[in-house]
């Protein structure tokens, strides 16, 4: 019973106002969001406590590796010494920065 004038506008002031919703869910809930924002803020400080732990603890007892067994093989430490990343980069043609070596 609306004229299409009167309709447009309706579907415009829609569309707005899906927009704030959608706006205001990435605000809220978004990969930057509050609770993204909030839960690492929380949780942060309980991660470094935890990590700091098992550093101490494999540098005391000279622990090489250290894995999550509660999950899929997450590597909580390793000792510095075994780190062969730059090597490997080298070895592909790539300084440590990731800059291809000329040849």
């Amino acid at each position: 019973m609306l004229t299409e004038d009167m309709k447009q506008k309706r579907q415009a002031e829609i569309e707005q106002k899906e927009q704030a919703v959608k706006d205001l869910q990435k605000q809220r809930f978004g990969v930057s969001g509050d609770l993204f924002k909030k839960r690492q803020e929380l949780v942060k400080p309980l991660q470094d406590k935890i990590y700091n732990a098992v550093q101490d603890l494999a540098e005391k007892q000279n622990f090489s590796v250290i894995f999550d067994k509660s999950s899929d093989l997450t590597m909580l430490y390793s000792s510095p010494k075994y780190d062969k990343s730059d090597e490997i980069l080298k070895a592909m043609g790539y300084n440590a920065e990731g800059t291809k070596i000329k040849k």
